[in-house]
């Protein structure tokens, strides 16, 4: 019999110390603990191989090197040694791109494996802009590896994220692969950073796939699931979790397997060379992010479908400077949560780590309307192929009730503005940051304010954040 172990870390965003997450007890509450830090992520690395001495395969998922000050202060140059100390066989893309696909390329270049992207292509050429697949070696198999970016960065995210390439989403590209590696290798093993419930449709449409280790959308997979004879798991965020699965294969078959999402926690003793590392690169960013900038009576997160705490904080900090009752951001998922107490700046860099700066803009409700519609279609698409990834779009100065499982452009059924119902043609002047808050071909006066989303948030934060600041008018009916 032969094992293969596969190690997966996903979404680290940029975290590479332990940090506050939240975990949840046997009755459903919701605990603060320290998780996470890559010496003790290669302190799991390092046992599973010991476990199984050249039978494992480490995959990183992505969204790996943006999410953090440390992150996107230097575009990962300082962050990219020491995630590659944890030994990865192959990696794929997304938040990447934020660096602009010129450092993407670089940043590829500097790692010791490949960075696969069976999806991206140059508009010009139509050549692929990182290769598509390898194969490798463990334990006397010869694994295929497909990779698959987030395709939607060049559908709602900043223009110069893909500048001059074309994301798909990946289907047509896994049946060629698949067809053409399947006869030259014993397993085929998908590292995809397209999004649970696409990975799931990928398992169901593309015959021969026999894992899909998956990525963005920050599930915590306690168990791996099998659909289609293809087992698919994902590890939740920020590097607080990684997950394992075991393939016992006898002839070439599956006989047998075994998952488990490992917990990055104090247990964890770190690996004390790359803590030195980690610690040497952090040298003045940890006395400049510890800066308390203000405090919560509330603890902060973004672990909700339909409003979060932490976005209504940044709401907040976006209405006031623009002087508007109304303001949109995007449903973004990163950022680790921060228990009720003081408030640094590192903790402010991780909820907007771009710094964008605050707009305003002249918006019809019937263009708020439509602006809802097609995020809720993003959200809540019934082709798992059509959602792009994230929650609905953040709102404040919105009442809306909605139901998620109405057709598309049909799933509003009462939507509010400033406390009365909406009226179409009536103009509403709303705050907002990035055009992911409010597209571009939304509204009029489009302008971007002196100021930007870490200096609101200060400004917000000279008086504490309290329950009552919480709260949303976001209803699922």
């Amino acid at each position: 019999m032969t094992r293969l172990t596969i190690l997966q870390l996903n979404d680290l965003h940029g975290y590479a110390e332990p940090h506050n997450e939240i975990r949840y007890g046997a009755d459903g509450t919701p605990v603060f603990e320290t998780l996470g830090g890559l010496a003790r992520i290669k302190t799991i690395f390092e046992r599973a191989r010991a476990d199984n001495p050249g039978g494992v395969l480490a995959l990183d998922n992505g969204d790996t090197f943006h999410g953090t000050h440390f992150a996107v202060s230097d575009e990962a140059k300082a962050l990219a040694p020491l995630v590659a100390e944890l030994g990865f066989d192959a990696m794929t893309l997304h938040w990447e791109f934020a660096f602009g696909p010129d450092r993407v390329q670089a940043l590829a270049s500097e790692l010791p494996y490949p960075v696969l992207a069976a999806n991206i292509y140059r508009e010009e050429s139509g050549e692929l802009f990182l290769p598509a697949a390898t194969i490798v070696e463990r334990a006397g198999l010869r694994i295929g590896l497909i990779g698959l970016a987030c395709p939607i960065v060049d559908k709602t995210m900043p223009p110069h994220f893909s500048e001059g390439l074309r994301f798909e989403i990946g289907t047509r590209e896994l049946h060629a692969h698949v067809a053409q590696m399947r006869p030259h290798v014993d397993l085929l093993v998908v590292l995809s950073h397209v999004g649970f419930p696409q990975d799931v449709q990928f398992a169901k449409d593309v015959p021969g796939i026999d894992v899909i280790v998956s990525g963005h959308t920050h599930n915590r997979m306690e168990h791996a699931i099998e659909v289609e004879g293809c087992l698919i798991f994902q590890s939740g965020c920020h590097g607080s979790f990684v997950g394992r699965l075991d393939l016992d294969l006898r002839d070439g078959e599956l006989i047998g397997w075994t998952h488990a999402l490992i917990a990055v926690d104090e247990s964890v003793h770190p690996d004390l060379a790359l803590e030195a590392a980690v610690t040497a690169a952090l040298v003045g960013e940890r006395e400049a992010m510890a800066e308390a900038v203000g405090r919560t009576d509330v603890a902060l997160h973004r672990y909700a479908m339909l409003s979060s705490p932490m976005d209504d904080l940044l709401l907040e900090a976006i209405a006031e400077v623009a002087g508007t009752q109304i303001a949109f951001s995007n449903g973004w998922r990163y950022g680790a949560p921060i228990p009720a107490g003081p408030i640094t700046l590192g903790d402010l860099w991780n909820m907007v780590p771009t710094n964008p700066p605050v707009s305003l803009a002249e918006v019809t409700g019937a263009e708020i309307r439509q602006m809802i519609e097609e995020n809720l279609e993003r959200t809540f698409a019934a082709d798992p192929y059509d959602q792009m990834g994230g929650y609905i779009k953040r709102m404040r100065g919105v009442g809306l009730a909605f139901k998620a499982e109405n057709p598309e452009g049909q799933r509003i059924e009462r939507l509010f503005l400033e406390g009365r119902p909406v009226e179409d043609s009536a103009v509403y002047a709303v705050g907002f940051i990035t055009e992911q808050g409010v597209p571009a071909r939304f509204g009029k006066n489009r302008r971007q304010l002196p100021i930007d989303t870490i200096t609101a948030l200060r400004k917000r934060l000279t008086r504490p954040f309290t329950h009552a600041s919480v709260g949303s008018s976001i209803e699922l009916v």
